[in-house]
């Protein structure tokens, strides 16, 4: 390649808009308030101030230092797209129309599974690959963005989920043989990416990258040999192409290892590594050495994925260790900065000793760009700069805070026994007193956050409402949702969570050691948000969070209601974590303020409480070798959140959208009562794993996709809830949705539940179960 390498750069950059204007117009679509210009028009708006904001930050024009990442939906669905595998009973579909089938379904056809994106919070679509599925370049949409971007007068650098990963991701699809792994496929898919970068590199991109984080992975149903492989020969391939780009392979979220002298002899001109969860290698053979000598490395070292300023000084040491390795380095990101959101700047807010701590992602960039001119130009030409960042990190991790004596006093007097309860035997004799049917039902937590609910929560935090008049309004509100579960007939109720803006920022606004952002928006999936709280000093709880809304919701009926609390793991999972101490340390600090959360829920009567682990599977360390530490402390934090907790107390937990198979044995080391988990778009198959580990307490397997607009048929909950019951004892088989309802509208809700109440009833006719 002829042309050169950029000196910065950023691996991608969050797609949503500062004020999220993505969401508001694919919204808008499906509402039918745009059409498919107007949403087009708008993208297009959206990437153009991208480009505009990126270059003003101090990224190049010209020099293919900006990433060309927009999607609608996510970057696996846009790889799928491009290579036509699509399955056959989208047929009929093009367009906007099959890109949101594939996501969301439609009335007739359920979607593509969702599941984590490796080990963050960003979840993407699973494609479904089998022997027959026909590959061809079928969707140019990026190849139109980069002719776009030049028509602009930008060159910029489309970014595509690489072959191998693609591959490694997919399931086999239905009907395909036992045995069949879609990376068989790999040699079929290679033509086509080679056409496509040949209409890339026609369109104007002088690099394309291609992103390969299954290197980093040995969460993958792949063996190591096999992927070095297959990385081998795609690379070969791809590189010795006729017509193409350059390369750029990049290995976010952790270390190539045995993957990067692979990378090293293929013919492609850049590799781009994580320095921030990876790490230079110590040692390598000559022949590696000398083909990574002839590589430029895209060095990532200011982190995509939490929101802490760099410790420049530390990054140019890590800069300068990897010119040992190749004489051409440029400054990256870690990973792709769709992790963080858009500008610390918006913030007015938040403490000033904590806004010195924090870099977003055009924060971000911008220490790109300086760390590159200090690479270039030696440490004196940013001296200023050094000293100033290196102060304001002192001056915020000095805080009044960040150390708490009594907090860390506490931590140190944890015993064995505060996370041990009496074994799970006894518990269900103790917890006949709920007097539960078979199959008992319920939900996971929250119901639909209607409009007027919404209003009502913005105009206290505005001023314009009374915290009495808010209070009445919620009181109205869980009311109104405990009636409507009696009159569906549920046997397990749940509040509704009115009050709830979010699982996490609900209690990070009750503890102390947390903050909230106004406008830290981060995509989770499609057009879904959330907006992360801060977690930067010891946490403990200064007051009950949840206990007078659970105390209000149970006196309105006779029947059980739980009492809802988001899990240690979760809450930092789903959080910007403080980086000064183990992850160990700051979950027990979480666990034991829900310990005390849980005390004060029995106190007034809640003999069921549900504490969420969504986040469970996701932090799970992508190398084996961390994964055992990780476990330990994991679960522990939960067993110590719920350890005190009498017999009596029904413990549930919920876990959704992972692959469960490598922690199973986590799940039931949680030792809760109940775990729920979803299970509705892979039609139970969780639920073999859950029986060949031998798990043995209740589970509810979910039988509703909440995230698809669908309302299942009865017929169709029967049919899940009789796969559930083959292989799962009825006696500890639950009904429950997939996740909380939050999102959904009341009229599916309705209809859907009413559908999942008779089918649990049909089921336990069906099997001589009695009521």
């Amino acid at each position: 390649m002829s042309v050169a390498f950029p000196g910065a750069l950023v691996l991608g950059y969050p797609r949503i808009g500062p004020n999220r204007e993505l969401k508001r117009a694919v919204e808008s679509y499906w509402a039918g308030q745009l059409d498919a210009d107007g949403l087009e028009a708008a993208a297009a708006e959206l990437r153009a101030a991208t480009r505009s904001r990126l270059v003003e930050l101090g990224l190049g024009r010209e020099d293919s230092s900006l990433p060309e990442t927009f999607s609608f939906s996510d970057q696996v669905l846009d790889a799928l797209l491009a290579v036509g595998a699509v399955p056959g009973r989208f047929a009929g579909l093009a367009g906007l129309d099959l890109l949101f089938a594939l996501a969301r379904g439609t009335a007739d056809v359920a979607p593509l599974e969702l599941t984590k994106w490796f080990d963050t919070n960003y979840h993407h679509l699973v494609p479904e690959i089998g022997p027959d599925t026909d590959f061809s370049f079928a969707d140019d949409r990026r190849v139109r963005e980069v002719a776009e971007a030049r028509a602009a007068g930008f060159v910029t650098r489309p970014v595509l989920v690489g072959p191998v990963t693609l591959l490694a991701l997919a399931k086999r699809a239905d009907g395909a043989p036992d045995g069949f792994v879609p990376i068989q496929r790999l040699d079929d898919l290679l033509p086509v990416y080679a056409e496509l970068l040949a209409a890339l590199a026609d369109a104007g991109a002088d690099w394309v990258q291609l992103d390969e984080p299954v290197l980093v992975s040995d969460a993958v149903a792949i063996d190591r040999a096999e992927l070095r492989d297959a990385t081998a020969r795609a690379y070969e391939t791809l590189g010795s192409a006729p017509r193409r780009p350059g390369i750029l392979v990049a290995t976010p979220y952790g270390d190539p290892r045995d993957a990067l002298p692979v990378l090293a002899a293929a013919p492609i001109e850049a590799i781009g590594l994580d320095l921030v969860r990876g790490r230079l290698p110590e040692h390598l053979d000559a022949a590696a050495e000398e083909g990574l000598a002839g590589k430029a490395i895209a060095a990532g070292v200011v982190d995509g994925r939490n929101v802490w300023r760099a410790d420049l000084d530390a990054a140019l040491d890590r800069l300068e260790q990897a010119g040992r390795f190749s004489g051409e380095i440029a400054v990256s990101t870690s990973t792709s900065l769709q992790h963080v959101p858009h500008d610390v700047a918006r913030e007015n807010a938040l403490e000033p000793a904590l806004v010195g701590r924090l870099a977003f992602a055009d924060q971000k960039v911008a220490e790109v760009a300086l760390l590159a001119r200090g690479l270039a130009e030696g440490r004196e030409a940013i001296a200023t700069e050094l000293t100033a960042a290196a102060a304001d990190r002192a001056a915020g991790a000095a805080a009044d805070g960040v150390r708490v004596a009594a907090v860390r006093a506490r931590t140190v007097g944890i015993g064995e026994s505060d996370s041990r309860r009496v074994p799970y035997s006894e518990r269900l004799v103790a917890q006949t007193g709920l007097g539960l049917p078979p199959l008992p039902t319920t939900t996971i937590g929250s119901f639909p956050q209607t409009p007027e609910v919404r209003r009502a929560r913005a105009a206290l935090a505005r001023g314009e409402s009374s915290a009495e008049a808010y209070d009445a309004r919620m009181r109205e509100e869980i009311e109104r949702v405990i009636r409507l579960q009696e009159q569906l007939g549920l046997d397990v109720l749940v509040h509704g969570e009115p009050e709830r803006n979010d699982m996490v920022q609900y209690f990070a606004e009750r503890l102390d050691g947390f903050t909230v952002t106004e406008h830290g928006w981060v995509q989770s999936y499609g057009s879904r948000c959330t907006r992360p709280s801060i977690l930067w000093g010891d946490v403990s709880r200064p007051a009950p969070m949840t206990v007078e809304w659970s105390r209000y919701a149970a006196s309105l009926t006779d029947k059980p209601v739980k009492g809802m609390l988001t899990g240690p793991v979760t809450i930092l999972a789903w959080s910007f974590v403080r980086d000064d101490q183990p992850l160990g340390d700051t979950a027990r600090q979480v666990a034991l303020a829900l310990r005390d959360e849980i005390a004060d829920l029995e106190a007034v009567g809640l003999g069921v409480i549900q504490v969420d682990e969504p986040a469970l599977r996701e932090l799970l360390p992508l190398e084996h070798a961390r994964r055992e530490a990780y476990l330990e402390w994991a679960v522990g934090a939960f067993r110590l959140a719920t350890g005190g907790a009498a017999a009596s107390t029904q413990v549930h937990t919920h876990l959704c959208y992972s692959e469960f198979g490598a922690v199973i044995d986590a799940v039931r080391d949680l030792d809760a009562d109940v775990t729920s988990i979803e299970a509705a778009r892979s039609r139970m198959e969780v639920v073999d794993e859950l029986a060949a580990a031998g798990f043995d307490h209740g589970i509810g397997p979910g039988v509703w996709d909440i995230h698809s607009p669908r309302v299942p048929s009865s017929d169709e909950l029967v049919g899940l809830l009789e796969l559930a019951a083959r292989r799962i004892e009825p006696g500890r088989l639950w009904v429950n949705p997939d996740c909380g309802l939050k999102t959904r509208g009341y009229e599916e809700t309705v209809a859907t539940l009413r559908n999942l109440v008779d089918a649990a009833a049909r089921v336990r006719a069906e099997l001589a179960l009695g009521a």
